[in-house]
């Protein structure tokens, strides 16, 4: 049978029961609206999961000291600084590089005391990476050439009692075991709207905190990129180029983050097996259905000299059609609520409450769905998929007819 005529036989046979084929094709538009309409939204969530940490100061790579990972020491330092700075600006698709380095200690101002950890950084490539500290409550964020100066959270200024241009007492310990003590001047108070990170922000200038810690270099470097997607090719290309460190992407800088991500594509993507299922099993017995009524014609088409192998592309073919048919109907269901919730977005700070952050990072209350080209693909994909596969069963059972008993009416 050529495609033409296969083409007009399957219009025919799906226009003879418009019920039937109606009811299969919303079927299957529905499930694709359904699926279509979550994984939107699931990729939005995971969008801005990975930018909401790379916006917290974490970027999506880390260039960190051999052995990091294992003892998260502060002390620990690149092996050439130099070297990994300009590896990670080398990278095509880079958007920031920013240094850091850490160090555990006290701030005092008279009888209060409160631990922080001191975050050394460049005043320059900090607000780039950092979302947190781009808005000033009060006074200003640090600028090259400072020295002696720290930037604050609000909440730890409320809990040491002081205010902008008071100098607090910092105590740490050195490299060599001394204790160090300096008096930093307030210059810059950070209101971030949580109250948990606005106790941990403490900056000052990375030579400032290399001259306190005795330590020279750069604890960590954190590279954001342009294109997110990127992160895994880049990644492979920067652990090339940086000798004796170690290239880390933002899961394992933050595992439990990464296993959240991971726990959610898993749920993703039973969700959608859940749904495809569904579709599978609908159209599976609309099919069967439709080709038990149609054993006498099948016969006849088999005793004409119609291949087992060619009557299987015929029920495939109609399959196919309709699968097209749904596809299209559940890209027009899903556009709308889709495009609505790409713009709008649905908020959640009712279920987040007050604090919206985990482990140091910020993230916003209303999450949007990810709207684009790969819609189509993927619509297209899954309805053409679940009728096919809803199809074979049908599809070998039509071929295990005995033309003869089902001519004369009888059971094979």
């Amino acid at each position: 049978m050529s495609g033409n005529l296969s083409l007009q036989y399957a219009l025919r046979s799906l226009g003879r029961s418009r019920r039937r084929t109606g009811l299969s094709v919303l079927g299957v538009g529905l499930g694709c609206a359904i699926a279509l309409f979550a994984t939107a939204f699931m990729r939005g969530g995971q969008t801005m999961r990975v930018q909401a940490i790379s916006q917290s100061g974490y970027g999506h790579l880390r260039i960190a000291p051999a052995g990091w990972e294992q003892s998260r020491r502060d002390e620990l330092r690149l092996q050439d600084s130099a070297a990994a700075l300009e590896a990670a600006r080398g990278l095509e698709g880079v958007a920031v590089v920013a240094p850091h380095v850490r160090v555990q200690g006290l701030l005092a101002f008279g009888t209060r005391v409160a631990g922080v950890q001191l975050l050394g950084v460049d005043p320059a490539a900090e607000p780039q990476l950092n979302r947190l500290v781009r808005t000033i409550d009060e006074g200003r964020y640090l600028q090259a050439g400072d020295e002696g100066v720290v930037v604050v959270g609000k909440a730890l200024v409320e809990r040491l009692d002081v205010e902008l241009g008071d100098d607090l007492l910092l105590t740490l310990t050195r490299a060599d075991g001394e204790m160090e003590y300096a008096m930093l001047r307030i210059v810059g108070i950070i209101s971030t709207g949580s109250r948990t990170i606005d106790e941990t922000i403490c900056h000052a200038t990375l030579a400032d905190v290399e001259r306190l810690t005795g330590l020279q270099g750069v604890a960590e470097v954190s590279v954001a990129f342009a294109d997110p997607q990127q992160v895994a090719a880049l990644s492979a290309e920067l652990a090339q180029r940086v000798q004796g460190d170690e290239v880390l992407t933002w899961r394992e800088v933050l595992p439990a983050m990464g296993g959240d991500e991971a726990a959610d594509r898993a749920f993703s993507s039973f969700f959608i097996v859940v749904v495809a299922a569904v579709v599978i099993l609908g159209v599976t017995s609309a099919q069967l259905t439709a080709m038990l009524e149609r054993r006498r014609e099948f016969a006849v088409l088999m005793a004409l000299g119609l291949g087992e192998r060619k009557l299987v592309g015929l029920v495939l073919f109609e399959a196919v059609f309709m699968g097209a048919l749904g596809a299209l109907l559940g890209l027009l269901l899903a556009l709308p609520l889709v495009w609505h919730t790409a713009t709008a977005g649905i908020d959640f700070s009712a279920a987040m409450g007050d604090d919206m952050t985990v482990m140091g990072v910020f993230f916003d209350p209303i999450i949007y769905a990810d709207m684009g080209l790969w819609m189509l693909p993927y619509t297209f994909g899954l309805g053409l998929c679940a009728t096919l596969l809803a199809a074979l069963y049908p599809a070998w059972s039509a071929t295990r007819l005995d033309p003869a008993a089902a001519l004369s009416q009888r059971d094979a």
